[in-house]
């Protein structure tokens, strides 16, 4: 498969599948991707139930320019086979609690099977899978995202989830690495507090710093801070389009390095630049369409 498109992912909001009222309401959302989940929100007599209403909401779509993900149940439950049949036809199928390469090696398989082009995405929430990152995001060519779980990743750490997160950030490190060398996307865990407004926005903003492309999102109420964390400011738009400019100019004269207002611009600042300049078009084209619906 070809390597993920370079489009915002600023938020992905989960919604369950047990509830056909959330799942109609993420066509209307501004969130950048939506993820049908079957796993954790959905109770175990309920999961037969939610996987028929997922598989209704895919094949009816409507979803728009959002990216629409499902969370399946784990291969260690007796749904997961059921649950990849079901979703073959969104964008991509989300493994939970991953350990390793093995699970995504067998939805791969079970993809290709079905003529699906489904991508995958793993969840990154277990100490072993974090200290396997790199091993699991060059397992598949359809392995094009991470999603960290850093609510179950607390939990094995035994660690607080404290503000700063600074006791796990080794283990996001270690996954936005892994990430970024085999070319992956990834986003940031959920922040689970719904009255500390001040507290998610900081989260969000050091997840843009970090590094993530975005953040996964509990609430509707998260999108926006999301999205304006996650994307690129009107100052850096203009900038770049600036070095851009200035960088082409100085190329025509052979040199390889510009100066512009006294900063050194070599072809990597020019490389993001445009990066940047295309993943804002994308999300105000985005946020465009979701404001007709």
């Amino acid at each position: 498969m070809m390597p993920p498109v370079l489009r915002p992912r600023r938020s992905f909001l989960y919604m369950p599948g047990s509830n056909p009222k959330v799942l109609a309401n993420g066509r209307k959302l501004p969130a950048d991707g939506v993820i049908l989940d079957l796993e954790d929100s959905v109770a175990p007599e309920m999961k037969e139930m939610a996987r028929s209403q997922v598989a209704a909401a895919i094949a009816e779509g409507g979803f728009g320019g959002r990216e629409v993900a499902v969370r399946i149940n784990g291969f260690d439950t007796p749904w997961a086979t059921d649950d990849i049949a079901a979703a073959v036809g969104a964008d991509a199928i989300l493994l939970p609690k991953i350990d390793g390469p093995d699970p995504i090696l067998k939805a791969d398989a079970l993809l290709a099977a079905a003529g699906s082009q489904a991508a995958i995405w793993c969840m990154m929430e277990t100490p072993r899978a974090i200290l396997r990152a790199p091993e699991i995001a060059a397992c598949s060519p359809r392995l094009h995202g991470f999603a960290m779980g850093t609510s179950d990743l607390a939990k094995d750490l035994h660690c607080a989830h404290t503000p700063d997160r600074q006791p796990m950030m080794t283990a996001l490190g270690l996954c936005i690495l892994a990430a970024r060398a085999e070319g992956l996307v990834i986003l940031d865990g959920v922040y689970t507090d719904l009255t500390d407004e001040a507290g998610y926005e900081a989260s969000c903003r050091q997840g843009a710093d970090l590094g993530f492309d975005g953040k996964t999102v509990i609430h509707p109420k998260q999108i926006a801070p999301a999205n304006r964390a996650y994307a690129p400011s009107a100052d850096a738009v203009i900038w770049s389009r600036r070095i851009i400019e200035a960088f082409a100019e100085a190329a025509r004269d052979g040199k390889g390095v510009v100066l512009v207002e006294g900063k050194l611009v070599e072809k990597l600042h020019v490389e993001d630049a445009r990066r940047l300049i295309v993943l804002a078009e994308a999300a105000a084209a985005l946020e465009a369409a979701a404001a007709q619906n």
